[in-house]
């Protein structure tokens, strides 16, 4: 048997816009579709075509023009909404149906006033009604982690049979625990009987910051497909991070024995892409693509790293398409850091000039929250002006 291989479906398009703030024109939503192609992810989820007659045409251009990945737009579990979706895929190399409808009871009661056979009845109709229609259908439980198990596997079951090939299992208000989340995604593959050839997809928000740990432990125990977004944007808390998700997978790759089909270093430009066109900046200690994630501050840190990266460094920035900044000269930076910066900077000092220099730069970093090279700079040329005049004052004497 060869290495498993987890499949991307990104939903960036999708679940990404519905941020609060957040709205994408056609030409924002084709430029990253443009660039998550370039990724490498499996699978755009371009949008909800039933949404507006904007989001209509921008799926509808992502999938004539963007080739080599799979193309899937949303829709309710209605046949408008199918043949919108039918309509504007019509065009992709492949397209996918994200048909959802949801199967909780809080959500039957008070959302859909409907009872479980009457949701289980509406599963199966519309995933029969669109079978034919395009190359890939993937039904979507909503809110499947409050969902009675096995009820769920009734529904996953039936709707398999129906024509579905993708079953997705959403932890859709970011409720579940990750041993939770693993163990319903290990019943559902050891208890849904015709499973076997359907890949099982996680889709995990992150409502109490569970969404990557949850979509991991998912991955864990069975399920081959994971649904994230770029910088973890989506609704009220996001969805799971794409670059934390993946460079997890790769940084353990001794622990999940899995392959992906992601090119690493386009991860850093689709971040920031992302970041512009949404006008959501990312906070400095963001893990993977934040500003701090691979600088360090403490002296301690900064001198096992210039003596060995791996003292502190799991992931190389070069690995995700970042220029290495390493260090971040603060008031708790010790002398190596300090030395190796002076010298990045071009300057040669003698061993007088690099103490005075130093005792200088810790002065300015007690008063100075935020310390740039020009700082630096000035320090240093400050301390080569006082050593250059004191010489010049014994050389008269």
């Amino acid at each position: 048997m060869g290495v498993k291989r987890v499949m991307v479906f990104d939903t960036t398009l999708r679940d990404g816009e519905q941020t609060p703030g957040v709205n994408f024109n056609a030409k924002d939503k084709f430029e990253i579709a443009y660039q998550l192609a370039k990724l490498g992810v499996d699978v755009i989820e371009a949008g909800f075509p039933a949404a507006s007659n904007g989001d209509f045409e921008a799926v509808k251009n992502i999938a004539d023009h963007i080739k080599g990945v799979t193309i899937a737009a949303m829709g309710r579990a209605v046949k408008e909404d199918i043949d919108r979706v039918s309509s504007a895929l019509k065009n992709a190399e492949k397209s996918r149906l994200h048909v959802f409808i949801a199967t909780s009871d809080i959500h039957l009661q008070y959302k859909l006033k409907m009872t479980r056979d009457e949701v289980l009845k509406k599963a199966v109709e519309m995933v029969k009604y669109a079978r034919g229609k395009f190359d890939e259908i993937e039904f979507s439980a909503e809110d499947a982690s409050r969902t009675d198990w096995d009820f769920l596997v009734k529904v996953f079951s039936e709707v398999i049979d129906a024509g579905a090939h993708i079953i997705n299992v959403p932890d859709t208000v970011g409720y579940a625990m990750p041993r939770e989340y693993g163990e319903l995604i290990r019943y559902i593959r050891n208890n849904v009987p015709n499973i076997d050839g359907v890949i099982i997809s996680a889709h995990c928000h992150n409502d109490l910051g569970l969404a990557v740990a949850n979509s991991l432990s998912a991955i864990e125990n069975g399920a081959t497909q994971v649904e994230v977004t770029v910088n973890g944007i989506g609704e009220r808390a996001g969805n799971a991070a794409m670059e934390e998700v993946i460079m997890a997978l790769n940084t353990r790759k001794d622990y999940f024995g899995l392959v992906h089909g992601i090119n690493t270093k386009e991860i850093y430009n689709t971040s920031k892409l992302v970041s512009e066109l949404t006008g959501i900046k990312l906070q400095p200690n963001k893990a993977v693509v934040g500003a701090n994630a691979f600088r360090h501050q403490s002296g301690i840190h900064q001198h096992g790293v210039i003596n060995n990266r791996l003292t502190y460094e799991i992931m190389r920035p070069e690995d995700i398409g970042v220029v290495p900044d390493t260090f971040a000269l603060g008031k708790l930076s010790g002398r190596n850091a300090f030395e190796l910066k002076v010298r990045q900077l071009g300057y040669n000092l003698s061993p007088g000039e690099i103490s005075e220099a130093f005792r200088k730069f810790k002065d300015l970093a007690d008063r100075k929250k935020t310390i740039v090279e020009e700082d630096i700079r000035f320090v240093v040329e400050e301390t080569i002006e006082e050593f250059r005049s004191f010489r010049e004052g014994e050389a008269w004497a």
